[in-house]
């Protein structure tokens, strides 16, 4: 017999059918598998493939696993970017649905974004009624996003009037309580116009969270597409820390030998960065202190700059936080007598003397009401030195929890720490950056297990 097999989506997920070439009907069906690869007919023969948005899905991470997420795109210039939209809320796991509106559609072709999601795009509303599907009361839509949103939109949705598709959909999601995201764009003329910001204010009041938009030459540019993701992630994500002021202080310290050269350190940042994009993404107020630095910074998160021992010994005092985490890599050693301007270069060499910087650390204690978490950072060290140090660190600064490290095991993105708590216990961990906040965040919240 000579078979085919082909991959079916089902509400209980993909499952490989065997097909007879010579029959309608198929031999067998195995389980689900967990990939979602779809079927293409030609000329009645069943051909495999696997669509690549379902290649693509998770391959960032798995915050939005298991959400569905119904992108609305409206009439503005900026439709042009969702597709990388649709691509990046993909990479972290979502299940993405376009809605265009006619105008939208004359922009940016419903081809591509079908192409980008793996879906058919709705461009019309039918009698299958296919807002219902997803924004009715028991729609499968875990979050309408409207990216670009215009005025128009803006105040459609705002009186309640529901003209086009995506405005159909607000309507019903409004009504049956699914929560959605907008990203305005327009000119900003049309942003400052009292009834434009009228709108605005009632869909606040409505639940609406709006992104608020770049406010550059003369426009309201849609916010950048890893905004707009981050946005997602924290609507829908677990929201352990709402309502909690998180500080992160982060970066190399430097300290001046003249006006040109400085003493620091090879700290990247990227842990403090990684740990203040996992709070806000799991809703916390975040600000971020940060200090010299090469990993890329989210937009999305206040940013404080500082650059010497002696600037993070000024700001401790303003420090206003539930949790304090403090990756920062402070120099232990400063120039005694800062040169101005450039010291002249000598065939003989230089001599600098070096005095100790004050420990600043323990002076953050005062303003972190519940938590306050360092950083130890050492190199070619057992784990049982390495236990001593973090630990003597976590008596002397009064630490909740104390992150150390052998920065001798750090490989590119990844990093090996291990969190000790008050009573000696730890936890290690080894792998990205990334996913090493998220383990210290699940310390600081649910404690250090055994």
């Amino acid at each position: 017999m000579n078979l085919t097999t082909a991959y079916l989506r089902s509400d209980a997920g993909p499952s490989v059918v065997h097909y007879n070439r010579d029959d309608a009907e198929p031999d067998s069906i195995a389980p689900p598998m967990r990939a979602m690869p779809i079927d293409i007919y030609r000329a009645g023969r069943v051909f495999v493939g696997m669509h690549p948005a379902d290649r693509l899905r998770g391959t960032k991470s798995l915050k939005l696993q298991g959400k569905t997420i119904v992108l609305g795109v409206t009439g503005s210039i900026a439709a042009v970017e969702t597709v990388r939209l649709a691509h990046e809320l993909i990479r972290h796991g979502a299940d993405v649905h376009v809605v265009l509106t006619r105008s939208a559609a004359t922009i940016l072709h419903p081809n591509a974004l079908q192409s980008a999601t793996g879906h058919p795009v709705v461009t019309e509303i039918t009698g299958a009624m296919e807002y219902l599907e997803m924004c009715g009361h028991d729609g499968r839509a875990n979050l309408l996003l409207i990216a670009p949103c215009t005025a128009n939109t803006i105040g459609k949705i705002a009186q309640g009037i529901d003209d086009s598709t995506v405005t159909t959909y607000a309507t019903n999601a409004l009504g049956s309580g699914i929560p959605i995201l907008a990203a305005p764009a327009a000119h900003e003329s049309m942003m400052d116009n009292p009834a434009v910001a009228a709108n605005v204010r009632r869909l606040k009041e409505l639940g609406v969270e709006l992104i608020e938009p770049k406010r550059e030459e003369e426009k309201a540019k849609m916010a950048d597409v890893d905004t707009i993701v981050a946005r997602a992630i924290r609507r829908l994500g677990p929201k352990d820390l709402a309502d909690l002021r998180v500080l992160v202080i982060a970066g190399a310290t430097v300290e001046p030998i003249d006006e040109v050269r400085v003493v620091t350190n090879r700290s990247s940042g990227g842990t403090g960065i990684e740990l203040a994009r996992a709070a806000f993404e799991h809703g916390a107020d975040v600000e971020l202190w940060l200090g010299r630095h090469e990993a890329p910074v989210p937009t999305w998160i206040p940013l404080r700059p500082f650059e010497t021992t002696a600037d993070l010994e000024a700001m401790a005092e303003k420090v206003d936080a539930d949790i304090c985490l403090v990756p920062a890599a402070v120099s232990d050693f400063t120039p005694a007598k800062p040169q101005k301007g450039k010291i002249p270069t000598r065939d003989g060499g230089l001599t600098l003397e070096l005095q100790p910087t004050p420990k600043v650390l323990k002076l953050f204690r005062k303003g972190a009401r519940k938590a306050l978490i360092g950083f130890k950072a050492e190199a070619g060290v057992s784990e049982a030195e390495l236990k001593a140090r973090a630990m003597s660190l976590l008596k002397e600064a009064d630490l909740d929890l104390v992150v150390a490290n052998d920065v001798s095991k750090v490989k590119g993105g990844t990093t090996a720490i291990t969190i000790f708590d008050q009573k000696g216990r730890a936890e290690a961990f080894e792998g990205s950056k990334a996913l090493a906040a998220e383990r210290v965040w699940r310390a600081i919240l649910h404690g250090i297990r055994g």
